[in-house]
This record gives C-alpha cells, structure tokens and sequence, in this order.
C-alpha cells in the first residue's frame, strides 16, 4: 500500500509535468506565433521571437523525458493488476514518446526556411505519435478500473476513443479531422482528473 502511493503521487507530479510543459509548449510558446493563412507573418514571427520558439522545442522534449519516466512509474504501479497489459501500456506510452521526440526535428527546420510546411509536418506527426498514446489510454482505462473512479476510467476510455479517431482522420479524412477538434475537451477532463486522483485521492484507496 505504501509503494503504490509513493508510486501514485510522484506518477501525479510528473503527469502534471507533462501537461504543463505541453500545453505550455504549443498554447503558450509556439501557438501565438503561427499564422497558419500567412506563411510570411509567420516567418516573421519566428525570426522576431526565435528564442521563445526554441524554448517550445526544449519544452516538447521534457514532455517527452517525463512520458519517459511516467511510462515506467505506472509500470509498477500496475503489473501486479495485469502483468501483460502493464507492459503493452508501458510500449505505447514510450512509443509515443519516441514519436514526439523524433518530431521536434520538424520544428528546427521550420527555422531554416519557409516554417508552415515544417510546422505541418510537426502537426501531423503530434497526431501520429496520439495513435499510440490512444492505445495506451483505452489500456490505462482497463488497469485502472477498481482502483480509480469509475468515471475516471470511463472518460480515459472515451479519451481513447478521441485521440485514435483524431488521428486516423488527421491522414484519411483532414476535413473530419477540422470538424472534430471540439472533442479534444474530452481527453483534457480525463487527464487532469487522473492527475488530480494521482496527486490527492489516490493514496487514501485501500
């Protein structure tokens, strides 16, 4: 009881880690810059404000370093419920990590030349890397399941459901994709209450 507490709230800091280097990253840092109509606004943007763009990409890759660490963390907090979905959950999150990390070579090319087809591809490659991540999510709503609320593990299934159809829609149908953004909220309200159950209520579960 004590190492799945010890396990849950530092899994909860660093998931907290986690959402606040990404958001920080492409709502904060990047977001602003980009003009996607405008590729010479844009331009210009980058070149005004390069420091705060590299500090975005430096951003992706400690969200990438803690997905890391949070993979393995929620390893052990989970293998005695099923050994083999612990594992397969632990591979998809490092998969997706590896994903998010390997893409940020998009971002520094953005500086060299024109930024919007780079930032595209960056775009496009997020959403890949949210395929694996929708594996890991719809397994974490299986493990979590008599450890967690039950809504919980209910939203992470719909969050699943989000990142996986968004995704597949981002390659094969782009304008489903645009009209589906809105859905996203979901996967938000299942992460933050997983943080916030991490951080607060999970070490008074018996």
């Amino acid at each position: 009881m004590k190492e799945f507490t010890t396990s849950a709230r530092f899994a909860g800091l660093l998931y907290l880690g986690i959402i606040m280097l990404g958001i920080g990253a492409e709502a904060g840092l990047r977001g602003p810059l980009i003009a996607w109509s405008d590729p010479e606004a844009t331009r210009s943007a980058l070149a005004a404000h390069e420091p705060l763009f590299r500090l975005s990409i430096l951003a992706d890759l400690g969200m990438a370093v803690l997905d890391i660490a949070l993979a393995v963390v929620f390893f052990r907090m989970l293998r005695a419920v099923n050994p083999q979905l612990s594992l397969m959950a632990m591979v998809f999150r490092l998969m997706q990590a590896a994903v998010i990390a390997g893409n940020v070579m998009m971002l520094f090319a953005a500086l060299q030349g024109d930024p919007l087809p780079w930032l595209e591809r960056h775009a496009a490659g997020y959403d890949l890397g949210l395929l694996f991540f929708a594996v890991n999510t719809l397994i974490m709503a299986r493990l979590l399941r008599g450890l967690a609320p039950r809504w919980i593990c209910w939203a992470l299934g719909a969050a699943g459901m989000v990142y996986a159809f968004g995704s597949i829609t981002r390659f094969v149908a782009p304008d489903v994709n645009a009209l589906m953004q809105p859905a996203y909220l979901v996967p938000v309200i299942a992460e933050v209450s997983l943080m916030l159950w991490l951080l607060i209520w999970a070490p008074r579960q018996t």
